[in-house]
């Protein structure tokens, strides 16, 4: 083992009430000279306010381009454990479902190779192996292809495609994401692993409108599942909420966003033509309400963190459409997008971004999508057009 540092200031975030990375980062240095010299240079940048790492050049494994993060010590003579330092990218299974065995097996290739530090999972959603140096980046490669896994994306790439728990745990699901997830990474695995792209796409999958995992904001396109006919409703049960003590006008159809519900003491009725599908109403009353029968996915595209020009929330780009293998339909959606984003973005240009810059109609033009008031994305109104209450009601 190396030198083992005195960590002054980390040890301060080792103290409260909410777990510390410290504290696991310490409990790895008891094995791996990686993290006993992580510790050291962390307390190190602590201390003179500044990072200590660098990005030295590209590294990866044989016939990928992406999948490993390259990272540098800019002190390594210091601490010599992190002179390389870098990241595997590990393609997550649909869902997060992991038996445990798989979970050893992967500790058990990590503990041979590397820091022995993990972040399950990144925010894309790959399984993070952290920190690695690069003479064992081929035979951990090996490893893992050897038992079935695989790298996931990084770079001007497709990254790893993530889903919500769709019907492996969840009633609300409208399609299978985990399925969905499952085919379009299998499909699109050299856009995946050979970055060609202008920058990143991310694909993520939410079964419902709930949207557990913040696709709408987090993903370039986000398929959430719907439904196009009428809500399904126990009128029974609905009274059973009311004579458990739930407040339905005040609770449920007060709280609808397009005041599309109504209430008598007897019946709930909803004018489903006015719905958006926004789920309040079936989950706080689950045994109550149901979605539709005839279930899909609407197609969002666009959202991304701020980089470049800010944050960027979604649009709808496909109101509707059948999420069902062999997923053809969606496939040649995406492949005309990612011709027009070839065709027209700049470097380290989103999709999102572009289609702000050359504008919307161009975009439905380009890659052959009609125009639908569900695509209107905010505000919902035009400031350009006057009208009166009288107007409305003529």
């Amino acid at each position: 083992m190396g030198q083992k540092h005195q960590t002054p200031l980390l040890d301060e975030l080792e103290k409260g009430a909410f777990p510390s990375f410290v504290k696991e980062i310490k409990r790895a240095a008891e094995h791996s000279d990686y993290a006993q010299d992580l510790l050291g240079q962390l307390e190190l940048s602590y201390k003179e306010k500044v990072t200590h790492w660098k990005h030295g050049g590209i590294v990866g494994v044989r016939g990928y381009g992406a999948g490993v993060i390259g990272r540098y010590s800019d002190v390594p003579d210091k601490f010599p454990g992190v002179a390389h330092f870098h990241t595997i990218r590990v393609n997550q299974p649909a869902g997060f479902f992991y038996t445990t065995a798989a979970l050893r097996e992967i500790c058990d290739i990590w503990d041979k190779y590397g820091s022995r530090l993990t972040n399950m999972h990144g925010s894309t959603g790959d399984i993070i192996l952290l920190g690695t140096k690069t003479d064992n980046l081929e035979p951990i490669f090996a490893e893992l292809s050897s038992r079935g896994w695989d790298l996931g994306g990084s770079g001007s790439a497709v990254r790893t495609p993530s889903c919500c728990v769709g019907p492996g745990r969840c009633e609300w699901s409208c399609y299978d994401t985990l399925e969905a997830t499952y085919q379009v990474t299998q499909r699109f695995q050299d856009e995946l692993h050979r970055p060609m792209f202008p920058y990143k796409f991310k694909f993520k999958f939410a079964g419902c409108p709930v949207d557990c995992i913040a696709s709408i904001a987090r993903a370039d396109m986000s398929i959430i599942g719907t439904w196009k006919d009428d809500i399904q409703v126990d009128q029974d049960e609905v009274r059973n909420y009311a004579n458990n003590g739930m407040d339905i006008q005040a609770e449920i159809v007060d709280m609808c966003p397009t005041g599309c519900m109504s209430w008598d003491g007897n019946e709930l009725k909803i004018n489903n033509e006015d719905c958006n599908r926004c789920m309040h109403c079936i989950a706080k009353m689950t045994k109550a309400l149901r979605p539709g029968k005839e279930r899909g996915a609407t197609i969002l595209l666009g959202s991304k963190a701020p980089i470049v020009t800010g944050a960027l929330m979604s649009w709808v780009i496909v109101p509707f459409m059948k999420m069902e293998p062999p997923y053809e339909e969606l496939y040649d959606l995406v492949e005309r997008i990612w011709e027009f984003w070839d065709e027209h973005g700049k470097n380290r240009e989103r999709i999102g971004e572009l289609i702000e810059r050359m504008g919307f109609p161009t975009f439905l033009k380009e890659v052959g999508l009609e125009p639908h008031p569900a695509m209107v994305k905010e505000p919902r109104r035009d400031p350009f057009f006057f009208w009166s209450e009288e107007d409305i009601e003529k």
